[in-house]
């Protein structure tokens, strides 16, 4: 009997080297295009909402697990790793700063072990409506028991301590920044890594015909067990690295307000996609932050964001993206690019409108006793007067009625140029 030893060789995937570089030299470059203060602060929480998005898209979007509780996960794992923090500083143990997000994510994965086994019993609306219910016993717990929590001012740390390894203290921001992008990058692959598991292929089956993975011998509710646990895992990490970069910890962090904002940051980047609550991070870190420092109806334009995405774009940008990507790869951009901008430019003339209408109303309801007038798009304008009503709406409504038209021959020539590609894809495949 003789056995025959084969060779096989597998090709690189230079694709996935690729965007796998770019993205790493992103991270790298980043601060040094963004080099500010408030824009290295901003650069670090966008890295830490990747964290929790990512970790959150593991239940929805590859689970199909609605989750109105994953804040319990990062915000237990961010009081674990300050409590870390502070006895590493009083030299009770040893644990420097650069593994600190580690005890986060230890954290919430002990967390997901102990809170999952129950609420993965369910799926569907009643595993929806467990978390809910796990959230809010865990934030009246935070405000039950001060010693741990901090009461309603929270935990508060220094994350400079110890010695010094190579210069690095973790003092300015900009260090804080390449730690975040550091564990931002080494999770991101981790996350993926897991999509391309027998768990990932079979978490992803138990979303779209669980009844099937259980005739085929699979027990559905441990597959969303465990996927709950590596979720869990990651978005402690996310945890921990906030807990650094604010240096508190407060009853917010394991609030069901903290859960639903992850939700909608996930659903508006995509969440069929990997790298929609990356995208979704961006967005709702610049509506969250950097919008809410220039108006107070930035909750408003969140929702009327979300509202839009959910009617037109039910994929999120990702979807929206990956279609336009379709298209020009396809060669069938040029047949599309005309009503494209039709549609941009009057959408945009509409939304100025729109948004100068709601300056204004807040401004003369909430603002007035400061005087009428208010600065909106470089010009004074005085609310009391119906000089900037008229304009405002005039604006809303020709951009209004021209975006309709637009939006109606845009459709007919996507519809057209889509059914083209599918033709071509049917043709290639048979």
């Amino acid at each position: 009997m003789t056995m025959t030893n084969t060779l096989t060789y597998k090709p690189v995937n230079l694709g996935r080297w690729i965007v796998w570089g770019l993205f790493a030299l992103i991270l790298i470059v980043a601060p040094m295009i963004f080099n500010s203060g408030a824009s290295l602060s901003i650069l670090s929480q966008i890295g830490t909402v990747m964290i929790f998005g990512l970790s959150y898209n593991m239940l929805l979007g590859q689970g199909g697990m609605l989750s109105f509780g994953h804040a319990v996960y990062s915000g237990l794992g961010a009081f674990f790793a300050i409590h870390a923090m502070n006895m590493a500083a009083g030299g009770q143990i040893w644990m420097p700063v650069t593994l600190i997000p580690l005890v986060g994510g230890l954290a919430g994965m002990f967390f997901g072990i102990l809170f999952g086994y129950v609420t993965t019993k369910k799926s569907g609306t009643t595993f929806a409506m467990i978390t809910l219910g796990i959230v809010e016993l865990v934030f009246a717990c935070s405000l039950m028991f001060p010693g741990f929590f901090g009461g309603e001012g929270g935990i508060s740390t220094n994350r400079v301590y110890g010695e010094k390894f190579l210069g690095v203290t973790f003092g300015p921001q900009i260090q804080v920044y390449y730690l975040i992008a550091a564990w931002l990058f080494i999770s991101t692959i981790g996350m993926f890594a897991f999509t391309q598991t027998p768990l990932g292929r079979i978490i992803n089956a138990v979303r779209d015909n669980p009844e099937r993975v259980e005739f085929i011998g699979y027990d559905t509710q441990w597959a969303r067990y465990l996927t709950l646990i590596l979720s869990g895992f990651f978005a402690g990490i996310s945890g921990g690295l906030s807990a650094i970069n604010f240096e508190i910890v407060t009853a917010e962090n394991v609030s069901a307000l903290r859960s639903g904002g992850v939700l909608l940051f996930t659903f508006i980047g995509g969440v069929g996609f990997f790298f929609g609550p990356m995208i979704g991070a961006i967005i709702g870190v610049f509506l969250t932050v950097m919008l809410s420092d220039f108006t107070k109806a930035w909750q408003l334009y969140l929702g009327v964001f979300f509202i839009l995405i959910v009617m037109y774009a039910p994929g999120g940008i990702a979807s929206i993206i990956m279609m336009n990507l379709r298209v020009a790869k396809y060669g069938k951009y040029k047949q599309i690019w005309p009503q494209v901008v039709a549609v941009c430019i009057t959408g945009a003339v509409a939304a100025l409108g729109l948004v100068a209408l709601i300056e204004m109303m807040y401004h003369l309801t909430l603002e007035s006793v400061n005087g009428t007038e208010t600065k909106l798009f470089g010009f004074i304008v005085d609310t009391a007067k119906p000089t900037g009503w008229l304009v405002a709406g005039a604006l809303l409504a020709a951009g209004g009625a021209a975006f309709w038209l637009a939006k109606k021959s845009f459709q007919r020539v996507w519809g057209e140029v889509n059914s083209e590609i599918e033709h071509l894809i049917r043709r290639a495949e048979a």
